[in-house]
């Protein structure tokens, strides 16, 4: 069962800081975006750059199968007991924002049987642009969005890119291949976004998650001194 949290709407406070037992628990970071843009990959860059430094686990979300955990698993991009999934049945936003009990169960359950965690990331399953998470499941938000979807992504805006702590552009070396517009989707997100920090970058590049790596080092650390809210300064690559 999981502790009594709010979950309301985005202007929430997070969840209590501490376990139980009065222990500081985990950063949960959240990661949302469109099917295909690549938040499974985020996440598995995100373990393999941040797993000797820091102890961390996963949830992932599916609506009918846990694919996305199989598919870490499989790469072994944590132990096995690091990795947990929760299928939401219903539109993958339900599960991160309206009834987040299933999720905050697992994420609980983690560090109930691991011990104490740095942090835990929450993948959501594909969803729209409307995705966002409850405060009372996560403590900051990234979104992923990808080149080939189009450069009016940014521009058509909504919670997703509009709201989240951090919006990854990935696959930037797709541009020069589909016709997008660099520049314009980084002047798009910047109207959109206003001072939230925007990465562009492509994970298949072999530094490619290191400007996600350090933001989300950056809440950690702000995190583990007791701030819960950091203002990062914006990256773009």
């Amino acid at each position: 069962m999981h502790l009594d949290h709010s979950h309301e709407g985005p202007g929430a406070l997070s969840a209590d800081a501490h376990r139980p037992d009065g222990t500081r628990r985990a950063l949960r970071i959240g990661l949302g975006g469109p099917v295909g843009s690549g938040k499974t990959a985020t996440v598995a860059a995100l373990c393999r750059t941040l797993r000797d430094r820091h102890a961390l686990a996963v949830v992932t979300n599916d609506i009918y199968t846990r694919e996305d955990a199989e598919f870490l698993l499989r790469e072994a991009v944590l132990p096995p007991e690091r990795i947990t999934a929760v299928e939401t049945g219903a539109c993958p936003h339900t599960a991160i924002r309206d009834d987040i009990s299933a999720n905050l169960e697992a994420v609980e359950a983690l560090e109930e049987r691991l011990g104490p965690l740095d942090l835990i990331l929450v993948e959501s399953g594909g969803d729209n642009l409307t995705a966002t998470f409850s405060k009372g499941l996560v403590d900051a938000q990234l979104f992923v969005i990808d080149v080939s979807s189009g450069d009016d992504i940014p521009r058509k805006g909504g919670p997703g890119i509009t709201t989240a702590d951090l919006l990854v552009v990935n696959k930037t070396d797709l541009a020069p291949h589909v016709g997008a517009d660099l520049g314009t989707m980084a002047a798009d997100a910047a109207h959109r976004r206003g001072d939230l920090p925007v990465v562009f970058t492509s994970l298949t590049g072999d530094d490619g998650v290191r400007p996600i790596a350090e933001w989300v080092l950056q809440r950690l650390a702000a995190w583990q001194r007791g701030t819960a809210r950091p203002a990062p300064a914006a990256t773009a690559n």
